[in-house]
C-alpha cells in the first residue's frame, strides 16, 4: 500500500473531492484525519469509513480561524504522534460579478481558500520540520491560472495558493518537505449537481475529453503527490482538467 504507516490530514473532507481523497488515502494504508467544519457530516463520513475497516477519525475545524486550526493540529499530533501529509483541500465559493461582489463575500473566500491554506500549513510545519520530511498538497484551480468570470475572489485565492506553493517548495525542499498543488478543472460534485443541464453541456464542450471529471480523479492526483512516487516532484501545479488549460 502506497501510504502505509502515514498520518494524513485532509481538510474539507466531509464531502466531494475531500471525502474521495480520504477514502483513497485510507484504502492505501494511511491513518486519515478527516477535517471539516461540518460536524455531523464529518463524523458520519468518518464512521462510514471506519465501518469499512479503515483507520479514520473526524476533527472539526474552521480553517479560517487560527485557534481552531492549532487545536486540530495539536489533537492529531497527540492522537497519532506525528503528521506526515497535509492536503489543503477545504474551499468555498461565493461567486458574483465584480460590480456586485461584496466586501464580505470577497473576504470570506480569501479567508478560507487562501489564508486557511497558510494557517493550516504553519500549524503542521513544526512536526514535519522536526522529522525532516513531509508532503504538503495545496488545492488550486484552473480559475486561479486563467481567471473566470464571476470569480474575482475565488480566482484571486487560488492564484495565491499557486504563489505560496512555489515559495514553500523553495523554502522547504532542502528540509525534506515536498510542496505541490493540484489544479482541478470541472469536477462533478455537490455544487455542480445544482447546475442546469444546459450549463453542464457548455462546460463539457470546453473540455477536450468531452466530460467532467470525478472527485476520484483529483483524489488520485493527491495520492501520487502524497506517496513516495513523487519524492522528486516539488513546486509543481498538477492540472487535472481534461486538457482544458492546453
Amino acid at each position: 500500500m502506497r501510504l502505509e504507516g502515514k498520518v494524513a490530514i485532509i481538510t474539507g473532507a466531509a464531502g466531494g473531492i475531500g471525502f474521495a481523497a480520504a477514502e483513497t488515502f485510507a484504502r492505501e494504508g494511511a491513518t486519515v484525519a478527516l477535517a471539516d467544519f461540518r460536524a455531523e457530516a464529518g463524523e458520519s463520513k468518518a464512521q462510514w469509513l471506519r465501518n469499512k475497516g479503515y483507520n479514520v477519525n473526524f476533527y472539526q475545524v474552521n480553517v479560517a480561524d487560527r485557534e481552531s486550526i492549532n487545536s486540530m493540529a495539536k489533537a492529531i499530533e497527540n492522537d497519532y504522534g506525528t503528521i506526515d501529509i497535509l492536503v489543503n483541500n477545504a474551499g468555498i465559493t461565493k461567486d458574483s460579478m465584480l460590480t456586485k461582489l461584496s466586501q464580505e463575500d470577497f473576504e470570506a473566500v480569501i479567508n478560507v481558500n487562501l489564508t486557511g491554506v497558510f494557517q493550516c500549513t504553519q500549524a503542521v510545519l513544526p512536526v514535519m520540520l522536526a522529522k525532516g520530511r513531509g508532503k504538503i498538497i495545496n488545492t488550486s484551480s484552473v480559475s486561479g491560472v486563467n481567471g473566470n468570470i464571476g470569480q474575482t475572489n475565488y480566482a484571486a485565492a487560488k492564484a495565491g495558493v499557486i504563489g505560496m506553493t512555489k515559495t514553500w517548495a523553495k523554502e522547504l525542499g532542502r528540509k525534506g518537505i515536498n510542496v505541490n498543488a493540484v489544479a482541478p478543472g470541472f469536477i462533478e460534485t455537490g455544487m455542480t449537481a445544482a447546475v442546469p443541464d444546459k450549463v453542464i453541456d457548455q462546460m463539457k464542450a470546453m473540455v477536450p475529453i468531452g466530460k467532467l471529471g470525478k472527485p476520484e480523479d483529483i483524489a488520485n492526483a493527491y495520492l501520487f503527490l502524497a506517496s513516495a512516487e513523487s519524492d522528486y516532484v516539488n513546486g509543481i501545479v498538477l492540472h487535472v482538467d481534461g486538457g482544458i488549460m492546453m
